[in-house]
Order: C-alpha cells, then structure tokens, then sequence
C-alpha cells in the first residue's frame, strides 16, 4: 500500500498544453500508445501524429520511439496527446527564422495535390505550380518522393498557411553561376555551349548559365541568310569569346573563329595555272575581287581583265557576274591570290591557232597564193 501511494505520489501532474516525453509502447493502425509515466498509457490519435495525411501510424512512428508530445486531454482513464502540435510549434519558429534570414533548406515531397506539391517540414507546406520550377511543368507525377531546395515564400500561422518555393532557389543558383561565369570569361576563351535560340539576327547559345549572342555574320566564313541554315536549337557548340560587357550583361561569341578559316590549306586546293569558275563580288578601282571558293577571294588587277585598255574595271565586269579566270600565284600566309581573264583570252587566241596549224595538213602556203596572184598580173 505504501508503495502504491509513493508510486502515486511520483506520477507526473498532467494538464493540458504540458509538454512531455514517452516511450512508444505499442503502434495500432489508428492510434499510438505512449507511456509517458502515468497511471494509464497516452494515447496518440492518428490526426495527432502528423500535420500531412497518414495512413497508417507507424508508417510514421515505431515501438521503443522516444518522442516529444503535447497533452490535448486528459482524464482519470485517458490521456491523449500530441505529436503534431510539438512539431508545428518548433516548425513555426524554424519556419520564421528561415524565412528572415532567406534560408535554403531541404524537404521531401509528400503529396501531389491540385496546383502544386505538399512537402513536411513538421507543417503541410505548399509549392504553388508556379514557383515549382522556372519552367512550366506539365506533370508533376515524377516529383513525388523527390527531395528539393526550398526557400520560405509566405507564413501565415493564424490562417495555417505555409508557401515555399524551390524556383526562387533554382534562380538564385542561376544568378550565382551567371555572376561566376561572366566574371571568368576572357575574350579569346573557347567554350561549348548549346544553341538555346534562333533569331533573324543570329543565334543565342547558353555557355553555362548564360546565354551569349552568335551574331549571324559570325557563324560561318562565308555568307549567311539564316541561322537555321547553319545551326539548329540544342546542337552542342564550341565558340570563342569576342566580347564580355559586365555592366549590361551582354556576351558576344563566334562560331566562325572556332572552325577551320577558308583560306587553310588553301595552296591544296588551288594551284597557278589552274582554270577556276568564280563569281565577282567586288569592283575596286585596281581591279576586281572573284570569290573562288567560300570567304577566299583573288584579285584580278585591271591589266589583267582584258586585252584591251580599259579605264575602269566597270566597262568589263559587273558584280554577281559568274567568270572564269586563270591562277596566276597564291599566297596563304598572305592571304593573297593573283588571278586573270587575259591571260585565258590569250591561251584559247593561242590554242585556236595551234589547232588551225594542225587542221591544215594541205602544205599549202600563204606565200604560195600570193606569188600566183602575183604571176597572173603580169
């Protein structure tokens, strides 16, 4: 008797609001029994386990768990308690500070709901489909079970209110690695990058948190009407750096600077004293300018356009016409090739002699003709 009462005398003095620690002693479908060193064992309630939906207790808890509760009643015979008043009154006050201070923390993803996600971070916090991700998701099935950055967007602890945002995380990241990236950049850098975009005006290429403009004059050596005739959007690129404006981050890049130059090897592929087909893109006063090949031009200097004298390459020639010249001399190094139409003139004035010589096979002579012309007056 007299350890009956001292044992009585030991009980703690429960009353509602107390904070109090127990023992998981047994873990049934819907509720939890807690023996928190009173004379009947705590019971926790299913809806008291979690501020997110649970199915089963101890898909949440187990036996021999020590936790923290919180006395919503208590009765002679019946002590209920719980668990998730304790974790929304530490959440709360984490919640508050990590929403001051901007705080990335991580979170699962619990429950996929209409509008956006469900995650525990000892409340129900909500992800808005549009501060999911900086994209627009059309399923977000896959998410469940995934664990994300989350920064704190908006706390209402009267209304139970709690918004979160992995977006705002994601962007910040992009900013972190844009400001890294342009403060590495050097002109003359190679890079890879991914075409992002096509415009009118050349392609944007993202080279790592950045997008970077291709002006269109700069993806190929030679001519370009369209983007799209030289690249298309997500085709993996190497670019140089051209230019790096901080201030207005602006990043100017060139496709053409990162791929073999026209004019390599250029003495492989044309040689003096070859006949080439080529197209006159510019008339200059010294002469005209005929591109051969893609972005390698020759000069045909005015005294190498005709077999006359002319006064200006214009009486010859007019740009877009197509010609045919002959090599007279190439430079790479230089850059320079010497080219004539002349010179042609005079081969084919050259070979239509030589065959007239050949065709003519009779012995007869010129002089011949004239000496019985000249017998015939006498």
């Amino acid at each position: 008797m007299d350890e009956m009462n001292q044992g009585m005398e030991n009980m703690p003095n429960l009353t509602v609001g107390d904070v109090v620690t127990g023992k998981v002693v047994k873990v049934e479908d819907k509720q939890v029994l807690v023996d928190v060193g009173y004379k009947v064992d705590g019971i926790i309630p299913i809806s008291e386990i979690s501020s997110l939906h649970v199915e089963k207790a101890a898909d949440v808890v187990s036996e021999g768990d020590e936790l923290t509760l919180k006395v919503k009643k208590v009765e002679d015979d019946e002590v209920v308690l719980s668990k998730r008043a304790v974790d929304a009154d530490a959440a709360w006050e984490d919640l508050e500070s990590k929403l001051e201070t901007g705080e990335v923390f991580e979170a699962e993803v619990k429950d996929i709901v209409k509008g956006g996600l469900v995650v525990d971070v000892g409340l129900r916090g909500f992800i808005p489909a549009s501060l999911v991700e900086t994209y627009y998701v059309e399923d977000f099935n896959e998410y469940k079970g995934q664990t994300l950055k989350l920064k704190v967007i908006e706390l209402d602890r009267e209304q139970n209110r709690v918004i979160l945002s992995h977006s705002a995380v994601v962007e910040d990241e992009n900013e972190s690695r844009k400001q890294a990236l342009m403060q590495s950049l050097e002109e003359g850098k190679v890079l890879e990058g991914t075409v992002q975009r096509l415009t009118d005006f050349g392609a944007f290429v993202d080279i790592g948190g950045m997008d970077g403009l291709v002006h269109i004059s700069q993806l190929a050596h030679e001519h370009v009407d369209k983007a799209s005739d030289v690249v298309e959007e997500g085709q993996k690129i190497r670019v140089k750096v051209l230019s790096v404006d901080r201030d207005n981050d602006r990043i100017s890049l060139s496709l053409k600077d990162t791929l073999p130059g026209p004019w390599d090897q250029v003495e492989d592929k044309v040689r003096p004293g070859d006949v080439l087909d080529g197209t006159v893109r510019r008339l200059v006063n010294f002469g005209a300018f005929v591109e051969l090949l893609p972005g390698v031009e020759g000069l045909v200097h005015i005294s190498q356009i005709a077999n006359r004298h002319i006064g200006t390459p214009q009486e010859v020639l007019e740009e877009g016409q197509e010609v045919k010249v002959k090599v007279l001399d190439v430079n790479e190094d230089e850059k320079r090739i010497s080219l004539s139409i002349k010179e042609l003139e005079e081969d084919q004035s050259r070979a239509e002699v030589e065959q007239y010589q050949k065709d003519d096979d009779s012995g007869f002579q010129l002089g011949d003709f004239i000496g019985d012309e000249l017998n015939k007056l006498k």
